[in-house]
């Protein structure tokens, strides 16, 4: 285990030109558990290290109303000082905005009409990556890309990306795309962690094949990996991670507390080491984190110059399994 310089702070966004970092500020935390005033302040502070992509989606902010945290990204970008020109733009579309009938999912008609919701929030011209928040089971792949090539095509998008896709999924959009003569997916975004690593089995080799970014949500599973159990003896965790713990901590307490053991012998902290071996893993192109004060990001950037070795490795994947059996097809033995 070392801790180094990354050669390059900055990767391609999949098999696009695009360099995006391996960090992406995540906004979910916004609008509810972190102040407005707060929230601008970490995103200058997150821009100030060299994170250059800030992820939201249409209906994050509910603690305040849908579109809220869209809302106040625009507030930052409208700050200037080159804000825009420096960020790699993503939200997303797919979400319920509100119960009206087609006020959400991935019809034609709601794609582009969310689309200009979003950049009237923003505050924007285009949208860098514009990421599917999930698969609409109802909406033909045909659909699906009139609308996105439509809007690329306008100028209002950049990239067209997905969010909790299957690897079957990943493979249709990108066939479909392809007898449109479409560019296609650019980015997957999934959950995977330590702890949540289903993503091994078909959605990650199906990215990495059509030369897609995957980026991993909950890097952290929601804050389980980043000392929950010292947090809660201590009474420090925050009411998130509390109720969270309440109902994923039974299963997962052995071996969390394995872990928690394991990363006072190394003498790091666990936050660093759990998001550092996501970092790690072949195919993801980066981490979308979710900081509420300045100190969690340092945290992170403190995980991006963390590398494992094959011995920690080895003890993580023995702490935390992975999916199926391996061998020439694990995903046909997974349970």
């Amino acid at each position: 285990m070392t801790d180094s310089e990354a050669p390059d702070p900055y990767v391609r966004l999949g098999r696009l030109a695009t360099r995006v970092s391996r960090l992406w500020l995540g906004t979910v935390n916004f609008s509810g558990r972190v102040e407005d005033d707060d929230a601008l302040r970490l995103m200058d502070e997150a821009l100030d290290r060299g994170i250059n992509c800030v992820d939201t989606a249409d209906i994050y902010g509910w603690r305040v109303h849908k579109g809220h945290t869209e809302e106040l990204v625009g507030r930052w970008l409208a700050q200037g000082g080159g804000r825009r020109d420096k960020v790699v733009l993503a939200t997303k579309v797919g979400g319920e905005m509100s119960d009206r009938v087609n006020d959400g999912g991935l019809s034609a008609r709601h794609i582009v009409a969310a689309c200009e919701e979003s950049l009237r929030r923003l505050g924007v011209e285009c949208i860098d990556l514009y990421q599917m928040h999930r698969i609409d089971r109802a909406a033909p792949w045909d659909e699906v890309w009139q609308a996105m090539d439509r809007l690329v095509a306008s100028g209002k998008v950049c990239y067209v990306g997905s969010s909790n896709f299957a690897g079957w999924h990943i493979s249709e959009a990108q066939a479909s795309a392809r007898r449109r003569n479409s560019l296609g997916l650019a980015s997957e975004q999934c959950l995977y962690n330590l702890a949540v690593r289903h993503a091994e089995l078909e959605v990650l080799p199906a990215a990495r094949h059509h030369g897609l970014a995957t980026v991993a949500w909950s890097p952290l599973h929601g804050g389980l990996l980043s000392g929950v159990l010292d947090k809660l003896r201590s009474g420090t965790a925050v009411k998130s991670a509390q109720g969270r713990a309440q109902t994923l901590l039974p299963a997962l307490r052995p071996a969390i507390e394995e872990y928690e053991a394991f990363c006072r012998r190394i003498g790091r902290h666990p936050a660093e080491v759990g998001l550092s071996w996501v970092l790690s893993r072949p195919g993801v192109t980066g981490a979308v984190i979710g900081p509420r004060t300045v100190e969690h990001l340092d945290s992170a950037l403190r995980a991006t110059r963390l590398c494992l070795g094959e011995a920690e490795l080895a003890e993580l994947d023995r702490i935390f399994p992975p999916v199926g059996r391996g061998g020439p097809a694990p995903e046909a033995w997974a349970q």
